[in-house]
């Protein structure tokens, strides 16, 4: 038997599909509804209307779809990316995908430095596609998930058993402990190492304590945070700074830091704000101020994608609270779905239940 894309479940979207039809137009859908009802009774086949499905692949049979699609992700995404392909591939058996994985920053550059071609570009922040795709290479932007800044460490990391979220900072700066952290102009989160030290300065009322933690270690910089997980299995590192999704996910232990300084709550947000780190711009030469933030993730499909179509249903799919947001839910990262963005009028009518317009929360 054939498989079929779900339909949407969205009362609005569905409304609006249906708006569009005149009246005659709905007498004609519903004798037709009514066949293809009775032909399944008969035959026993699944019949849906095409403008119940999601994507753009409505018209066309999911045994049928076939191409190749191409997935930059953050390094952050391998896991639960590894499981949401598999489960899509389920719907889609003959769609083969290739995933990368890099820091985000590294991502966005292989389009617009590299000129390598991609269908979609999944990034540990939403604001590297605001600021280094769009517009010329992207014209809109999903946030699609959270998460939070933690220390991992092993069962062997030396001080183990004394650190404490009072008392990090000076274990980390102790003569023969070592930490690791991210490249901050490849990796969101080496710039979010940075302010989540910086707003420790402020936090603990600790002067000097950015300046002494960012010249220790320096050795232990890595282009992404994934890159350090084997140092630290390895027992070169004993520390590290990572999400705690990953953290769980490759079953580290982790120590939590308060919600002022680790990023995740939005009611601190004013207070995130105060941190900032000086990152490479754009362009060759040119540099950019990236200010504190909650950490929101982004996606996004580039104009000059090869196969578009393939990349709807898979984000279609992929920000469904019951298939691709409950994957990511289960590796430790809570979805945002639907969040507000400044691009909504740009996104693709398939795509618009996952998002609000930024200015229906400013009225």
């Amino acid at each position: 038997m054939s498989k079929i894309i779900n339909p949407v479940r969205n009362p609005r979207q569905r409304g609006t599909d249906i708006g569009r039809l005149t009246s005659n137009g709905v007498k004609t859908i519903l004798i037709l509804l009514a066949v293809g009802f009775l032909a399944a009774v008969v035959m026993r086949v699944p019949v849906l209307p095409s403008f119940f499905k999601t994507g753009s692949l409505a018209n066309e049979k999911a045994s049928e779809v076939s191409g190749q699609l191409v997935i930059f992700h953050a390094g952050s995404l391998a896991v639960p990316f590894k499981q949401i392909c598999e489960e899509f591939n389920r719907h889609y058996p003959r769609v083969k995908i290739v995933c990368e994985a890099a820091g985000s920053r590294v991502c966005a550059r292989k389009i617009t430095d590299l000129h390598r071609a991609c269908d979609i570009i999944a990034s540990a922040d939403y604001t590297v596609i605001d600021t280094l795709l769009i517009p010329e290479y992207a014209e809109w932007n999903i946030k699609f998930a959270g998460n939070e800044m933690v220390i991992a460490y092993s069962a062997d990391s030396r001080r183990a058993s004394d650190i404490n979220r009072d008392n990090w900072y000076d274990i980390l700066l102790k003569k023969g402990v070592a930490f690791g952290r991210s490249d901050p102009n490849a990796d969101p989160c080496g710039y979010r190492t940075v302010l989540v030290i910086t707003l420790a300065e402020k936090f603990y009322n600790r002067p000097g304590l950015t300046a002494k933690m960012l010249a220790k270690d320096q050795r232990y910089i890595r282009p992404k945070e994934v890159d350090l997980l084997a140092l630290l299995e390895a027992g070169q590192l004993d520390y590290l700074f990572i999400y705690r999704s990953v953290a769980e996910q490759h079953k580290l232990k982790y120590l939590t830091l308060p919600d002022e300084i680790n990023l995740k709550k939005a009611a601190f947000a004013d207070f995130y704000k105060t941190s900032s780190v000086r990152l490479t711009g754009k362009n060759p030469g040119t540099f950019i101020t990236k200010t504190g933030a909650p950490i929101i993730y982004g996606i996004s499909i580039p104009r000059n994608a090869p196969n578009p179509k393939i990349a709807l249903a898979f984000l279609a799919f992929l920000l469904d609270a019951d298939k691709g947001g409950a994957i990511l839910e289960k590796n430790g990262q809570a979805a945002v779905v639907p969040a507000p963005t400044d691009t909504f009028d740009k996104l693709p009518e398939s795509l618009k239940i996952f998002a609000v317009p930024m200015e229906r929360l400013l009225r």
